[in-house]
């Protein structure tokens, strides 16, 4: 099966929690909390040719580029009734987020558990760099990132836990409610991914453009996903 299939059998899949029927009574459903799942706007770094990772300690603005692409997908969002907005700490998330946020009279809130992954030493480099210049670590990582991951940073079994417990604490306080939330490539690929049943090592393949909005339906016993890497806003 082609990653292009797997994603979009998933998608298609009705995605229960473990430990819950599938012949579950409807009836006993909470409302679902929407979830509106953004990659802040366009940084200096990721407008390099190549793009330079930033992970979590380097904190820049956005760029212009990426302060239109925030209005953007502020206004695509300003129909929704958005209850809350929630956003990593880091300045290029926060910024997209109070963006989004004015729309509806709202201020972000920060969550430190939606912080971009620590990706330790290879901070700052392009990964072409990363490929000519750490190509053991570089190797090992593509081919088993739980085992070996970001080298003296985090695995992405690690971000993946504390993602998805960030963001299922905050989705049960929302039942019935639309909100957004705020965050980065590598820590949306990875909720998507663990969603989608994506096998760890391809999540990183799943598409998430600066500003593109991913939908979701949580709730506890059930979460599907709707849409990945939404853009069509950014190209008015």
């Amino acid at each position: 099966m082609t990653f292009r299939a797997l994603v979009h059998d998933a998608i298609n899949f009705n995605h229960y929690r473990l430990g819950s029927s599938t012949r579950r009574n409807h009836r006993n459903m909470r409302d679902p909390c929407h979830l509106y799942v953004v990659r802040h706007g366009a940084t200096d770094h990721n407008m390099l040719k190549p793009p330079r990772m930033q992970g979590r300690h380097i904190d820049q603005p956005l760029a212009e580029y990426g302060r239109n692409q925030a209005a953007a997908v502020a206004e695509h969002l300003s129909n929704v009734a958005v209850s809350a907005v929630y956003s990593s700490p880091l300045r290029r998330s926060f910024e997209t987020a109070t963006a989004i946020a004015a729309q509806h009279d709202l201020s972000p809130v920060t969550v430190e558990g939606l912080a971009e992954a620590d990706v330790g030493r290879w901070e700052d480099r392009s990964w072409d760099d990363i490929a000519a210049n750490d190509s053991q670590a570089y190797q090992a990582f593509r081919e088993d990132p739980v085992a070996f991951g970001y080298p003296e940073g985090e695995n992405l079994a690690q971000v993946t836990e504390r993602v998805v417990a960030a963001i299922d604490r905050l989705a049960a306080g929302h039942s019935g409610e639309h909100v957004v939330v705020v965050a980065h490539s590598v820590v949306n690929r990875l909720y998507l991914g663990e969603l989608l049943s994506v096998p760890m090592a391809l999540r990183r393949r799943l598409p998430q453009d600066n500003c593109s909005v991913s939908q979701v339906k949580w709730r506890p016993e059930k979460v599907s996903v709707a849409t990945i890497n939404a853009t069509d806003h950014l190209a008015r």
